[in-house]
């Protein structure tokens, strides 16, 4: 496989992580998507009242995408433009949620 074609795969991995579903999960307050808008975003963790969560899920959210594009610019700038773009897309529509979410 080329570079580009992993990284965007890497990208769209790391991307797809839905931090927010797994942090209130973790933190004992079941299925976030149950909740507000549905949605697992940073906004709507914050709806369960807790401050700290939603921090934490908007840092990690913006942290997945940062991580994509440093770590596969290594292979070249076209393989990091590549896995921020995946990243992007992988936080839209994860894997993991069906490719809903994001």
């Amino acid at each position: 496989m080329t570079p580009i074609i992993l990284a965007a795969v890497f990208g769209y991995l790391l991307g797809s992580i839905p931090f927010g579903l797994l942090i209130t999960r973790a933190a004992g307050l079941g299925d976030v998507r149950k909740i507000g808008s549905g949605n697992i975003g940073a906004t709507n963790v914050l709806r369960t009242g807790n401050k700290g969560l939603a921090a934490a899920t908007l840092l990690l959210d913006a942290l997945k995408g940062a991580v994509a594009v440093l770590v596969a610019q290594n292979w070249g700038l076209e393989a990091g433009l590549a896995a921020g773009f995946a990243a992007f897309c992988g936080h839209l529509f994860p894997v993991w949620l069906g490719f809903r979410g994001g």
